[in-house]
């Protein structure tokens, strides 16, 4: 098998972040026997570029082909230079397209955006959300949707959901973790044994200590625990101290953690933003409500605590959904994509 280069952030094992679907891929392929090259789990963003760009040039023998993850905001700028010394070294690439913000950057810069996507063999988006928002400038996206090895998440059907809340997600503003305390306060009234768990390493911008601040001032500070960041492999036992997920986010696509939750059977309330609802049909697999709104995410947990067949229904139907998830449908997804690059 050709040797292949894989350029993302890696930098769950630091502690600086969510692991990424790359990560995962790396080992898919490692296990089939491939040379996988990763790049780069550099903290400091410009020691990132420096170690992408020397990693592709001083390793250039070692792989024939390439995957670039593309994010928006400063990020862009690692897939940009990378790709161009990709071309340059005439080495055949795929992108695959991340983050709700994504769009928006793209409106913003619309050439830079048309022109890295054109220079890919092949460009891929985890989402048809993501998809249909960047069509203008790739007209031609494969759509891969994030992967999970569902061996790895016990099904517990919640036939009836206790007030045990969990949330999974880095502290990051986009992803708005302030609003489960304010959640929080207003479940409380109904149901005063309801507790939360918040797990997920400190992305540093204040968010953290802002949640921790909001939770004192409203008085729910003792039914919160904060797990911080955890090894991806125990996810799924974290999980299973929760009966509801939240998801809070002000910006998505298509989240890993949403997904983790659907497969070990939780009822998902999430703010209905981005690629959510290509992912879960409200009412069915899950229950969307609008972004920052307390009241109505609060509601919604009410309906899953009072209602055991809403609880059953959203639990039963949300790992059904999830097994077109498992990297055994996912990897040779992958696999074709690197078949288009050995072309």
């Amino acid at each position: 098998m050709k040797g292949i280069l894989l350029v993302s952030n890696f930098l769950f094992e630091k502690g600086k972040g969510s692991r990424m679907v790359c990560e995962e891929l790396a080992g898919k392929l490692a296990e089939e026997g491939r040379t996988v090259i990763k790049t780069s789990n550099k903290v400091a963003r410009v020691s990132r570029l420096y170690d992408m760009l020397h990693t592709t040039w001083a390793r250039r023998r070692d792989y024939d082909m390439a995957h670039v993850a593309v994010f928006s905001g400063p990020a862009f700028l690692w897939a940009e230079s990378t790709c161009e010394l990709l071309k340059r070294l005439k080495k055949p690439f795929a992108l695959t397209l991340h983050g709700g913000n994504l769009p928006q950057f793209a409106r913003k810069h619309p050439a830079r955006v048309r022109r890295l996507m054109r220079s890919a063999r092949v460009v891929v988006a985890p989402s048809e959300f993501l998809k249909e928002q960047m069509k203008p400038y790739a007209p031609w996206i494969k759509v891969i949707p994030n992967a999970v090895d569902l061996s790895h998440y016990l099904f517990r059907e919640r036939t009836f959901a206790s007030p045990s809340l969990i949330w999974v997600r880095a502290f990051d503003r986009i992803y708005n973790p302030m609003l489960a305390p304010r959640v929080l306060r207003l479940v409380a009234d109904d149901f005063p044994g309801v507790r939360l768990t918040m797990v997920g390493p400190d992305k540093d911008d204040g968010s953290f200590q802002e949640t921790v601040r909001v939770a004192r001032e409203l008085g729910v500070e003792q039914r919160i625990r904060f797990a911080g960041g955890i090894p991806k492999e125990d996810i799924p036992l974290w999980l299973h101290c929760g009966d509801i997920f939240l998801n809070t986010t002000n910006v998505d696509n298509t989240p890993v953690s949403v997904i983790e939750a659907m497969a070990c059977g939780l009822c998902v309330v999430s703010t209905g933003v981005g690629g959510i609802p290509h992912l879960i049909t409200d009412g069915r697999d899950g229950l969307l409500v609008p972004p920052d709104n307390p009241a109505a995410m609060a509601q919604a947990i009410r309906r899953v605590l009072c209602n055991p067949v809403v609880a059953r229904t959203l639990s039963s139907d949300a790992r059904a959904k999830v097994e077109s998830f498992d990297w055994s449908v996912i990897l040779p997804k992958w696999r074709a994509v690197f078949r288009l690059l050995e072309e």
